[in-house]
């Protein structure tokens, strides 16, 4: 599963699951011993965070929705990925 980004200690990864657990475009959010999907508006999946860092990846999500959605596409089609940029 390839990192896409990494911020204040989260990394964030992203791959294509065709038929997966949640069934709809999603990534996936990194922290310590923590683990926690989430859609591409920021809303949690599954998993879980501490607070801080929930709203943090909650936020990076909502800027960078159309990021998230292309690099979606690309490995979709075995297209390779881009990396988005943090949250400064």
């Amino acid at each position: 599963m390839p990192a896409i980004s990494y911020f204040y200690g989260i990394t964030i990864k992203m791959y294509s699951e065709a038929n997966g657990k949640h069934h709809i475009p999603h990534f996936h959010a990194e922290y310590q011993d923590y683990e926690a999907s989430y859609d591409f508006d920021g809303e949690l999946l599954d998993g879980k965070l501490p607070n801080k860092q929930h709203k943090i990846v909650s936020a990076w999500a909502a800027i960078h929705k159309d990021k998230l959605d292309t690099c979606w596409e690309l490995l979709s089609k075995k297209a390779g990925f881009i990396k988005i940029p943090p949250i400064k």
